[in-house]
């Protein structure tokens, strides 16, 4: 039986690779006048999360549980809709602006999860990724910015 921690871990997992999945999608559909602004912070974006993602499916690992897997459970879990290819790069950043914010709110659920089973490493992670998802809402809102 896995821990009210480790589940939310799993979550956090599926959602961010779900926001993994749809900034790679963007960086390749994205045009328009700002696709070259555009399409570098998205590779720069999907990038960072390719390792972040691996660092959590690793503390799952060291706390004795399975990371998840699977495009479909991954999917499943994540909760997160799909943004359709050929969407405006406004759009675009819209969708990464909320799926971000999303993330945020899981990211501070899990670490207060952690800090009540006084994992304050899991809880430190955590903290660190806030850190990067609010950064990146701020950089997408200001490219929304009239």
């Amino acid at each position: 039986m896995q821990g009210k921690l480790i589940n939310s871990l799993r979550e956090i997992v599926a959602g961010m690779y779900a926001l993994l999945n749809q900034t790679h999608m963007c960086h390749w559909n994205v045009k328009g006048p700002e696709f070259f602004s555009l399409h570098t912070a998205f590779e720069e974006q999907y990038t960072e999360l390719f390792t972040a993602i691996d660092e959590i499916a690793e503390r799952i690992r060291a706390k004795g549980a399975l990371a998840p897997g699977g495009l479909a459970n991954l999917a499943s879990m994540s909760n997160i809709d799909e943004l359709r290819e050929n969407a405006s790069a406004r759009e675009m950043v819209s969708h990464l602006v909320s799926i971000n914010e999303k993330l945020i709110g899981d990211l501070k659920a899990t670490r207060d999860i952690a800090a009540e089973e006084l994992d304050t490493e899991t809880e430190d992670m955590m903290i660190a990724r806030i850190q990067v998802h609010e950064k990146t809402v701020w950089m997408l809102k200001s490219y929304l910015a009239d």
